[in-house]
């Protein structure tokens, strides 16, 4: 497979001279084409930090990253806003719906920011709502629609633009465990079927189940690895027997 992300010695420090805190410490990691990880750790761990950092969203204190091959540590902001437009998805916990616009039109939006051709965009958002059992909801506005049903809309839309890489952020945090079940199975689906990247980051051993490999984050660096085989149940079994070694994912 091609590499999608690659990381090199990257350490992010907060505080100011004399006073300064290590979030991370010399992470270096590669990232493939079609994977889909879990990024897991003790509460403080550096996690929702790396994510940051690789979704752009925050510059590294030293290091260096590449996201399809480009290094995003160096390029000036209004060439970084036009890579998070192209090449990254976001899914936050909190869905990030607009109230006023419908689903069809939320799902649709990054395609019409991208003035995308109505009938393309109506093509695409009907097949990324098939994806994700939402065809039948596409007429709604967010205040109609469940909060496992926001969350696959959400999903929806960071996908549509078909971007290198997506970023979830606790993206079952907020819901009930059948809603997680739905959400986490849509993604695994797109993850098989088109090869999309996923880099998640969760506190939850069930979800990161779902993912082919997790990273363990402690201290600021990578402790360890784990694969999944074609066991899924067996993986959270490893995944709950490490979390319990490191203290927790809290």
């Amino acid at each position: 497979m091609s590499e999608i992300l690659k990381l090199n010695n990257l350490s992010k420090d907060y505080g100011i001279k004399g006073f300064k805190t290590r979030v991370l410490n010399n992470i270096s990691l590669s990232v493939d084409k079609g994977e889909f990880i879990s990024i897991m750790g003790p509460s403080g761990a550096g996690k929702t930090t790396l994510l940051n950092l690789l979704s752009t969203l925050d510059k590294p204190t030293k290091g260096e990253i590449f996201l399809d091959k480009i290094n995003i540590t160096k390029v000036k902001n209004k060439e970084l806003s036009n890579i998070r437009k192209e090449k990254i998805g976001f899914i936050f916990q909190d869905y990030s719906l607009l109230d006023n616009m419908t689903l069809m039109d939320n799902i649709a939006l990054p395609l019409a920011l991208g003035r995308k051709g109505s009938k393309e965009i109506e093509r695409k958002v009907i097949k990324m709502a098939e994806i994700f059992g939402l065809k039948d909801h596409l007429k709604k506005y967010p205040y109609e629609l469940s909060g496992g049903q926001k969350q696959r809309g959400a999903a929806a839309r960071a996908l549509i633009t078909n971007p290198s890489v997506i970023f979830a952020d606790e993206p079952t945090g907020a819901l009930d465990s059948k809603s997680s079940i739905d959400l986490l199975e849509c993604l695994k689906k797109v993850n098989e079927d088109t090869k999309a990247t996923i880099i998640m980051v969760t506190h939850d051993a069930f979800s990161a189940s779902y993912s082919k490999k997790v990273y363990m984050l402690s201290d600021g660096e990578i402790k360890c690895q784990l694969n999944r085989g074609n066991d899924r149940k067996e993986f959270y079994g490893k995944i709950i027997d490490l979390l319990a070694t490191l203290g927790g994912a809290k």
